[in-house]
């Protein structure tokens, strides 16, 4: 079975996040969205409303599982079977910081990086620029799955 894992912090989950799940779909047999928990990081959504959003929004997609992680990356991958990373690449300071990740995951666990370009439209589309947004009470409605709009507006 061809397993990747698609990782981030998802906080919160954007359109530009959905846009590469969807794109990775074809790709895989199984996608593993994994939700990474830094205890040196603050979070504006906790694990499990991170977790639950995004499960609402694949509860139909029978190849789609959402998991949290504390652990590195390419040990997740190891767990969940996966034999590639799928990371989202929206830049050049992406792609650089996405290469040298994949260098060492090739490395250190043999398991491939398949790096996806942002639709252009939507490479200015990040998490802490929806967090800032929502920092001020604006409408983010626009930059999140719909089904994220009342976790938002929280």
């Amino acid at each position: 079975m061809r397993t990747g894992i698609f990782v981030g912090s998802f906080d919160p989950f954007t359109i530009g996040h959905a846009d590469i799940v969807r794109r990775a779909l074809p790709l895989f047999d199984r996608v593993v969205i994994g939700v990474g928990v830094n205890e040196r990081k603050q979070y504006m959504y906790s694990t499990d409303v991170r977790v639950d959003t995004i499960k609402r929004i694949y509860a139909g997609e029978a190849k789609i599982e959402v998991k949290a992680y504390r652990d590195l990356t390419i040990d997740f991958a190891h767990r969940e079977q996966a034999q590639f990373i799928i990371k989202g690449v929206r830049s050049l300071k992406d792609f650089e910081y996405e290469r040298e990740q994949a260098d060492v995951n090739r490395k250190i666990g043999d398991v491939e990086t398949i790096l996806l370009y942002a639709d252009p439209t939507l490479a200015s589309i990040s998490s802490s620029l929806v967090r800032e947004l929502i920092h001020f009470g604006k409408d983010v409605s626009g930059l999140v799955p719909p089904l994220l709009q009342d976790v938002a507006d929280r």
